[in-house]
């Protein structure tokens, strides 16, 4: 047993030095990389990246007398299929603010193909460099590849310097495609503690080094805690933490339906700044827990000193206030009277850009201005209004204590009853019914005292979908009908939000074409722009697609184009949540006649499926009475987020689901 232990053992080292002997540079294509068809390990990648590594440095400027942080990443990639060739669009996003102005570098950058047995190579010219700008803090350095086919290998290096010496980069191990080599490497002065957080469900292997380094640096001005008299020159000797992270063969990260933010389980790691100590000067602490990140947060310019702003509004809100005593009625005022005046202008951030005055004057702002200023208000109003600090879904969701962590900022009203969380950026929010993009698991509330909780953002009440739906069948398939359709809280956010600025026969041509290429006529609306209440859809429809008359008999599907034909959950194994928004219960109340002439001659049977747990339940329920059908549905899902432990329980609730609806009533000649 001990030899066999021994055997394995040798196995792994003498693989892994196999590994780390490849010969990953730039400029060493082979022939059998140009050659290769496929990925030998996923048939259907469109590419792979064959090899990326990258290192960041703390390094030591010795004109400026500071440190900065220095990034080098060069990248082979290859192409397989036609749907691989956006690999070959490559970005580098950095930042540029007045207190951070990054550089991005391009170079080495080429394309190879295999032409009559011979590597071509095809440099990147000035014409494929791009410079854009993605907000009014971060812009991003582009490259588009050229004489990329399918087959072809592409090369580049970029680099990025950071004049910040706290910055380092998340490196992503996993990608939508195969990746067969990744290595990351940190160079950091021992000054300088980083907590290295990983994430995903692929680790890369870890190895730490301690190397002697020096620098020289002169006295003309005290710089990163580098204290001495000027005009001296001193050298100062310190050692080097080096932490390499080397991952091998990762697999391409599959996109599963329900998945919030794909990112969230991505294979990476990340770290941040905790403290900082140099010598002979006192340690400064960064971001330890979460506490201090929010109380920092609150201390900015941009965000705490906006909400003791009240002048500019303060005539307005006491018209608008007189007469107005309850909790509700000031916090529905206030809300909609924000919502109405100030329109978001698209960007994030817990940050104000133009200030809370500013932005009420010109009736525009980014989501701190808007929802920072509607805090003001209901603190003015005599309501315990907090800030709510959180990251979209979009940002992810943070792994540890960071001011990065979050992109977001709402209003909480706190009450004796609970919280009252508010978003006045979206058109069709109400009090509790947040904009989808901030439903991201958590948040942190934050007081005036300096304290801060841990919120739930995932709504727990079922939004509903109610659907009443009343049709004939004629005896040749051709069915005529009646619809009307309510749906509450979220769901009837999700559908104002459809049809808002969409012309009228736009919207019937798209859901026309949605319900098996129905006629809608009769069509109304109701509660359109009154957000407390349901929308209410009504309509009348015609349908020769909606079932098939075989043989003198007619086959249907008794709920016609609201039948869930497939099951959303494949996979044979779930790596990630399955995130739902928000919990759900939609119902189904529809009576068919059939068509004089023909009686049942086979009926679905009526079943119940209940998940553990009561995550979720499925009733179906069907009666026949005379000429009459009588269907009642209702299927509840409740809970937003359902763990990946309880996939194959979700899974197989869905297909015993979608087998019921898609059972066919028979009818048949009498």
């Amino acid at each position: 047993m001990k030899l066999r232990l021994l055997v394995i053992l040798v196995f792994l080292i003498l693989g892994w030095a196999k590994v780390k002997a490849q010969n990953y540079k730039l400029g060493k294509v082979t022939i059998a990389e140009l050659q290769e068809k496929s990925h030998p390990k996923d048939s259907s990648a469109v590419a792979a990246i064959l090899y990326k590594r990258g290192e960041s440095r703390i390094e030591f400027d010795s004109i400026d007398n500071s440190f900065f942080v220095f990034t080098d990443v060069e990248t082979r990639i290859k192409i397989y299929k036609k749907e691989g060739y956006n690999w070959a669009n490559q970005g580098v996003p950095y930042w540029n603010t007045t207190n951070l102005k990054e550089h991005v570098f391009f170079e080495d950058a080429v394309t190879y193909n295999l032409v009559n047995g011979k590597i071509e190579k095809t440099k990147l010219k000035s014409d494929g460099f791009f410079d854009e700008v993605l907000n009014k803090n971060m812009g991003q350095k582009k490259i588009t590849m050229p004489n990329v086919k399918e087959g072809s290998v592409i090369e580049f290096r970029y680099t990025i310097k950071s004049p910040s010496d706290r910055l380092i980069r998340e490196w992503n191990f996993q990608t939508s495609i195969p990746v067969n080599y990744s290595e990351f490497s940190t160079f950091i002065p021992e000054y300088y503690v980083f907590n290295s957080r990983q994430k995903g469900y692929f680790y890369p292997k870890i190895t730490t080094l301690k190397k002697p380094r020096s620098i020289t640096y002169t006295g003309k001005e005290k710089r990163v805690g580098l204290s001495k008299p000027n005009n001296s020159t001193l050298h100062l000797d310190y050692i080097e933490n080096e932490t390499n992270y080397i991952a091998v063969d990762v697999p391409s990260m599959k996109e599963e339906s329900y998945v919030n933010n794909i990112d969230n389980y991505r294979s990476s790691v990340e770290h941040e700044l905790s403290l900082v100590k140099f010598p002979n000067s006192p340690m400064k602490e960064f971001t330890t827990d979460w506490n201090s990140v929010v109380t920092t947060i609150y201390e900015y310019d941009d965000f705490g000193p906006e909400l003791n702003k009240t002048g500019y509004f303060e005539d307005d809100l006491k018209t608008l206030l007189a007469g107005k005593n309850t909790l509700e009625e000031k916090i529905w005022i206030i809300f909609n009277y924000v919502k109405a005046n100030v329109k978001w202008n698209g960007y994030m951030g817990y940050g104000c850009d133009n200030g809370v005055k500013k932005a009420y004057k010109e009736k525009t702002g980014n989501i701190a201005d808007i929802n920072l200023m509607l805090i003001a208000m209901l603190r003015y109003s005599g309501l315990t209004a907090t800030p709510v600090l959180l990251s979209t879904r979009s940002n992810g969701i943070a792994l540890f204590p960071n001011r990065n962590a979050f992109n977001y900022v709402i209003a909480a009203v706190e009450t004796p009853n609970g919280n009252i969380l508010l978003d006045a950026t979206e058109k069709f929010s109400t009090p509790n019914i947040l904009p989808l993009r901030v439903l991201n698991w958590s948040g942190r509330l934050i007081r005036k005292d300096g304290t801060s909780q841990e919120i739930d953002l995932m709504p727990s009440k079922p939004s509903n979908d109610n659907i009443f739906m009343n049709y004939s069948i004629d005896a040749d398939g051709k069915i005529t009908g009646k619809t009307r359709r309510q749906c509450t809280d979220y769901n009837a956010m999700v559908i104002r939000d459809n049809i808002d600025g969409i012309k009228e026969e736009e919207y019937l041509e798209k859901l026309e074409n949605e319900n098996n290429k129905i006629e809608i006529s009769e069509y109304s609306r109701t509660n359109e722009k009154d957000v407390l209440l349901p929308t209410i859809e009504t309509y009348s429809f015609t349908g020769n697609n909606l079932c098939e008359v075989i043989g003198g008999k007619i086959y249907v599907s008794p709920m016609l184009f609201f039948t869930d034909e497939k099951n959303p959950f494949k996979q044979e194994v779930r790596e990630y949540p399955v995130d739902f928004s928000y919990p759900f219960l939609d119902k189904y109340n529809i009576t068919i006649q059939i068509p004089e002439g023909f009686a049942v001659e086979t009926l679905p049977v009526s079943a119940v499926f209940n998940m553990d747990e009561n995550l979720g339940s499925f009733k179906f329920n069907i009666a026949s009475n005379g000429n009459s059908l009588q269907l009642n549905i209702a299927h509840q899902i409740n809970e937003a987020i359902v763990s990946a432990d309880k996939y194959e329980m979700l899974k197989e609730y869905y297909k015993a689901m979608v087998a019921k609806e898609t059972e066919k009533i028979v009818l048949k000649r009498i």
